[in-house]
């Protein structure tokens, strides 16, 4: 039964990630603008993403268990993320669509995008926790997903703001 729900757990997972980088392309194109209902419709995917993720790596049905130095870093690794996510959040007040200038202070002084950042180390910390095998290598999957969100927001950055190419010479991530 355990190997259901993991790979349920799987697909779910991974069809949410398909849903958000074809949110990020056809939004790249100029073919979808982003507005309440697209806000409404990428939250609950993003929340659906993230709760498979923690249950995915949870169930896995590969796992080792970790040792306890193990599991603190596991836990270390998503508390930062949770941190750096909710203080990227905080500071830029929104999670889709801002249309404000450029910010380069507080967190974004230092890391360019601290919620993709924030996911980040949610991927790596929840297998780390869980001793999670199969979630560790799919999170590699899913980090190169997250990256390539990255570059399509680095490139509409570097069309909007002018100044954007010195901040990324400050800046990490």
């Amino acid at each position: 039964m355990d190997k259901i729900i993991f790979f349920t757990l799987v697909v779910v997972c991974s069809i949410t990630h398909v849903v958000r980088t074809v949110y990020e392309i056809l939004k790249h194109k100029d073919k979808l603008k982003a507005n309440k209902l697209t806000f409404v419709i990428v939250f609950i995917n993003m929340m659906l993403l993230w709760m498979s993720w923690v249950a995915l790596c949870s169930f896995d049905v590969y796992k080792i268990p970790p040792a306890g130095i193990v599991k603190l870093l596991g836990v270390l690794l998503i508390g930062t993320g949770i941190i750096v996510f909710l203080t990227g959040l905080f500071t830029i007040k929104t999670l889709e669509s801002y249309d404000g200038d450029l910010i380069t202070k507080g967190i974004y002084s230092k890391i360019r995008h601290p919620m993709y950042t924030g996911f980040i180390l949610w991927l790596i910390g929840f297998p780390i926790f869980f001793g999670a095998v199969f979630s560790s290598v799919l999170s590699l999957i899913f980090i190169a997903n997250i990256l390539f969100w990255r570059m399509l927001e680095e490139k509409e950055l570097n069309k909007r703001f002018p100044s954007y190419k010195d901040y990324k010479k400050t800046t990490i991530f």
